[in-house]
């Protein structure tokens, strides 16, 4: 069951890596280690001028590929969305993973293209580590409210 979740489109966002680096001006950051396997990401964010959306998302990351592509998928639509739509976001896709009858919308910016991650549905171990990005983003997030 394991090699079923190891897709090739997963596989494809992971290498593309899309936000992978440091933002040369942060309004915050935060990291998240994952304990059970060992997956560590640190995660930059820019605000725009009013401080109600991402300009800018940036990431290092030592993790799995699942991990890897879910991060990269946030460094394709995290910019340009404010803090409770990315928190909408997360909500959808942990419901997702944890609920086979779970469908997710189009409307939504990007997270559609999550659907990418259905073979993880049935490896509960793993949702961990498509979710542990958007933690990093939600601490990142507390972190540049309370300044």
């Amino acid at each position: 069951m394991l090699e079923d979740i190891y897709q090739k489109d997963l596989l494809k966002l992971a290498g593309q890596a899309i936000g992978a680096g440091r933002l040369e001006h942060a309004d915050a950051e935060a990291s998240i280690d994952n304990p059970m396997c060992g997956d560590r990401i640190d995660v930059q964010i820019a605000l725009d001028e009013k401080g109600h959306r991402i300009s800018a998302f940036a990431y290092e990351i030592r993790a799995c590929m699942l991990c890897q592509a879910s991060a990269s998928l946030l460094g394709r639509y995290l910019p340009g969305l404010s803090s409770d739509e990315v928190f909408a976001m997360e909500k959808e896709l942990r419901e997702y993973l944890e609920n086979d009858k779970a469908r997710l919308r189009e409307d939504k910016a990007g997270i559609a293209e999550f659907e990418k991650f259905a073979p993880v549905r049935q490896v509960k171990s793993r949702h961990n580590c498509v979710m542990l990005p958007f933690q990093a983003v939600r601490e990142a997030l507390a972190q540049a409210r309370a300044f």
